[in-house]
């Protein structure tokens, strides 16, 4: 009896280990991940952050982009986040120039890749040709497109309208944003890219209103 407590107590030992490594190492085998989050940053805002590193792709006079990709990024059920799973070797120049009309910088599509895509246990050109086929699921909302002018909403009026376009993906949005306004926003998606809700863990903008800046 004695002996059979005391496996069950290491075997309850060792499992809880995992499960906290699995939750907070953010290591976990390339693959072993529940779900996408599909991150879509407002450019205006991003172009206007002092002390960042701006892509004229993205940030430069009259480009006028709205939402672009941040990045898909492998996620689990538990409020972990997978990151640098493997080694990853640079993202060849076929597939730069391919990925740049989704995320609009070089060196970002090398750090999504590093940090986020060698998690998905997909080869480079596979996990971005995911990335293209998460974005071209989503539909932007019309208003959302090239507004002129600055927009103040609560993040759940945000997330209607996303939802109004893609009812497939209900309590699949989530709005992030900083210093009152609108940052990005973030679609859950299954590993086939299905629509699903996102899980507890996925954090949701706290301000009562964000600030939309207008395109330029």
């Amino acid at each position: 009896m004695r002996i059979s407590v005391f496996l069950a107590l290491c075997f309850l030992l060792v499992t809880g280990g995992m499960a906290r490594s699995r939750r907070s190492g953010d290591r976990v085998a390339p693959g072993a991940f529940d779900y996408y989050i599909l991150s879509l940053s407002w450019a205006p805002d991003f172009c206007e952050r002092p002390n960042v590193q701006k892509d004229p792709r993205e940030c430069g006079p009259g480009r006028r982009l709205g939402f672009v990709v941040h990045g898909l990024w492998p996620q689990l059920e538990d409020g972990g986040h997978p990151s640098q799973c493997a080694p990853a070797r640079p993202v060849a120049q076929d597939i730069v120039q391919r990925t740049l009309g989704l995320i609009p910088g070089e060196g970002l599509i090398q750090h999504e890749w590093r940090d986020h895509g060698a998690c998905s246990g997909l080869p480079s050109a596979a996990y971005f040709d995911t990335v293209r086929r998460a974005y071209q699921t989503i539909v932007i909302p019309q208003e959302f497109k090239q507004p002129a002018s600055r927009a103040d909403l609560r993040p759940q009026e945000i997330e209607a309208k996303f939802v109004a376009a893609n009812p497939r993906f209900k309590d699949s949005f989530r709005v992030a944003c900083g210093g009152g306004e609108l940052s990005e926003v973030r679609v859950c998606m299954g590993k086939d890219l299905s629509a699903r809700p996102c899980s507890a863990h996925d954090s949701e903008c706290p301000a009562q209103r964000v600030g939309m800046l207008p395109v330029r």
